[in-house]
């Protein structure tokens, strides 16, 4: 199963944590920095080419 993590701030070390976490025995896992890249058309391939998505506000 694929996980696809979508973070709009830069994670603290708790967040890090959980996401380490919950990211075990998945693969693969992709990580999309909002703050730092923008490009809204990559995200939506990546959406609907994963199977879990999980959104880090």
């Amino acid at each position: 199963m694929s996980l696809l993590y979508i973070v709009r701030h830069q994670p603290d070390e708790t967040t890090e944590k959980l996401m380490a976490g919950m990211s075990q025995g998945q693969e693969p896992v992709t990580r999309y920095n909002l703050y730092e890249e923008q490009d809204y058309h990559k995200l939506l391939e990546l959406i609907f080419s994963h199977d879990e998505n999980i959104c880090w506000w």
